[in-house]
């Protein structure tokens, strides 16, 4: 079976090395162009799924967008006979999902219905769900609306964030992909549809969906802090600077919503319904530090207040 591999970002990882661990004919890799970073923009770096295709001297392509007769051009040389989407970023227009013969299948890190989107990891922390998981399901127009084909679940840990949650889907992902392939294979496969009634959107996460409302419970503030834990992370302004927050939990302590009440081995501050404390936190321009270090250069002390 020869597969065209759509992906980018290092959840996208362990799946291309899945199918090349198993011998999988992987023709081609579609991801993202190279971005530039450093102080001057003129450092390109390649996307995660670049350099592990590279390493194993897979043909890769970059379009800005998956669009055009250019890219289909390339697409269609390969000759795949599946597409495998792993959090490639775009969604996929009919033209494009049509060049494999047997179609495209994606990884998905929820249970469907229960989570379409952008972001569903996020989404299931905010939500406080007891469990998440991969589904792989069969490519259509829709957004995340395709028959599943195969799901594995797992339980959350509450105090898991959505970097570390994150890393566990992506291997849990790869291991589901290869079942999936394997049903297909041996002709096992009973693709399922989505019950509309149970679906749930997770759409793409802004800077102000990260913002911190001290008027909310400290339970759901503890998540919002988990949920965007590495990135963007879950922010308040300190003084008239934005400040993030890492490493979230509640206290018993109780206080106005924004008050600081305690800035020692955890920032405690005042909310809505009890008291949301933190152990890490990023202040503007720097690097993440523990509140003792940021409280003994004098960047917060009780009685201040976040807002």
């Amino acid at each position: 079976m020869r597969i065209v591999f759509f992906g980018t970002p290092e959840f996208a990882v362990p799946s291309l090395q899945a199918l090349l661990r198993e011998r999988y004919q992987v023709v081609g890799v579609v991801t993202q162009p190279d971005k530039p970073q450093g102080r001057s923009r003129s450092t390109l770096i390649a996307p995660p799924v670049k350099q592990e295709a590279e390493r194993a001297g897979i043909p890769v392509l970059q379009p800005d967008r998956p669009l055009g007769d250019v890219f289909l051009a390339g697409l269609r040389r390969l000759e795949p006979d599946l597409g495998v989407v792993v959090a490639y970023g775009h969604l996929l227009r009919p033209g494009v999902l049509s060049v494999p013969t047997q179609g495209m299948i994606n990884v998905h890190a929820s249970l469907l219905p229960r989570w379409r989107g952008a972001a569903p990891i996020q989404h299931a922390i905010l939500a406080g769900d007891e469990e998440s998981g991969i589904s792989i399901m069969q490519m259509e127009a829709g957004l995340d609306t395709g028959p599943v084909l195969h799901r594995i679940a797992t339980r959350l840990d509450p105090a898991e964030t959505a970097g570390a949650l994150s890393a566990r889907l992506a291997e849990l992902g790869a291991t589901a992909l290869i079942d999936a392939l394997s049903l297909l294979a041996a002709g096992y496969a009973q693709p399922e549809p989505q019950d509309e009634r149970a679906m749930t959107l997770a759409p793409k996460i802004g800077r102000e969906s990260a913002r911190l409302n001290w008027q909310r419970d400290a339970v759901s503030l503890a998540r919002q802090v988990r949920a965007f834990d590495p990135a963007p992370g879950a922010w308040a302004n300190a003084g008239a600077a934005p400040l993030k927050l890492f490493g979230a939990g509640t206290s018993e302590q109780a206080g106005e919503p924004g008050l600081v009440l305690a800035a020692d081995d955890r920032l405690v501050v005042g909310t809505g319904q009890g008291a949301l404390a933190v152990r890490e936190v990023q202040p503007a321009g720097r690097t993440r530090l523990t509140v003792r270090e940021w409280a003994r250069g004098r960047g917060i002390a009780v009685g201040d207040r976040l807002t």
